[in-house]
Order: structure tokens, then sequence, then C-alpha cells
């Protein structure tokens, strides 16, 4: 598949940005996923702490209020902004051959009319809470709570910015189960159908 723009939505802990880095080097194109966090900042005018803290993430409550906020006219929040700012992004990247990890980028493009190849990763409970464990930022945390706090903040994220559900297969041109298959082989099967 030539010219393609892939994009990787992911539960927390599917192994998404290892996925990301090995498909990038089987390809040879680039990934982007934390670095996304320093461009953003440059075009929303929030900082980098701001746009990784806001970038990708929200409570059903902060979504409620961010709603009832933005009918007021003169408000624009945080998040909003931010999203934009991902937004106007994610087209820039998409004009070359990349792989965008999260950002509601898969719907972003499609929003835009521009083909690309969409992938969920998702695996078991017990094994994203092995793997959560293993992630430096989660040194002395309960990996099995971080794993709902971040997963809830995603989907409500995601429901947001493009009023459909995180994960619902519908949504993806592949949904691979990384516990059961494996990270190498799921890089191995990803780069047969896009190589």
């Amino acid at each position: 598949m030539k010219n393609t723009v892939i994009t990787i939505s992911r539960e927390y802990a599917a192994y998404g940005r290892t996925i990301a880095k090995g498909l990038s080097e089987r390809l040879g194109i680039p990934f982007y996923d934390k670095d996304f966090v320093k461009e953003t900042a440059k075009i929303s005018g929030y900082s980098e702490e701001e746009v990784n803290e806001e970038g990708e993430t929200i409570s059903p409550a902060g979504s409620i209020m961010n709603s009832i906020l933005n009918n007021a006219a003169p408000y624009t929040s945080s998040h909003d902004s931010i999203f934009n700012a991902e937004k106007e992004l994610i087209l820039k990247l998409s004009e070359k051959p990349c792989i965008i990890v999260g950002r509601c980028a898969d719907q972003v493009l499609r929003q835009a009319g521009i083909d690309c190849f969409s992938i969920f990763l998702y695996a078991d409970l017990d094994f994203r809470i092995k793997r959560a464990s293993e992630i430096k930022e989660n040194e002395g945390k309960d990996p099995k709570k971080v794993i709902e706090k971040t997963d809830n903040y995603r989907r409500t994220y995601y429901k947001k910015y493009t009023g459909k559900n995180l994960g619902d297969y519908k949504n993806y041109n592949i949904c691979l189960d990384t516990g059961k298959i494996g990270v190498e082989k799921c890089i191995n099967i990803l780069a047969d159908i896009l190589g």
C-alpha cells in the first residue's frame, strides 16, 4: 500500500508505541506518538506539560463541564484548543506516509476525506496489568487503576471529538489482540499487509 498513512488506536498497556516503532522500522516511515506533544505545544500555545496532561485525556465529568462551558460564547476550553492543534498537526503529517498513534487520528483523517489504514490494539486485563507494571511512569502506582483511569479518559476523549466509540471494530481496518498474538507477530502481520 503506497503512500499510506497508518493510525493506531489502542488500549493502555497494549503495546501501541512498541508496535508503532517496530512497524515504522519495517516500513521505513516515521511514527508520531510522544513527540506529538512538542509539535502540538508549538501550534496551540500551551506548554508541553499542559498538552501532555490534556492532549488525549478527558474525564467524563470534564467532558460534561466542557460542553456546558462551551455553550458560553466567549469560552473555548483548553481541551478543545489542544484538540484543534492536534488535528492541524495530523492533517499536516498526513501529507507523507507515516504512523500516528492515538489523538483520534483515524477519525480526523476520515472526516477530512484522507485515506488511512486504521488499527486498534487491545489485550486482556491481566496481560495489560503486567505490562503497565513494567512502565517506568507507573512506578509505585496500582497498575490496574492506571489502566482503568487511562482507558476511561481515552474513551471519553474519543467519543467527545469523534462521536464514535473507541475500540468499536467498525471504526478500524484491523483489530489485533496483542496479548494473544504477541508483539512481534502483530508487527509481522501489519508489515505483511502494509509492506
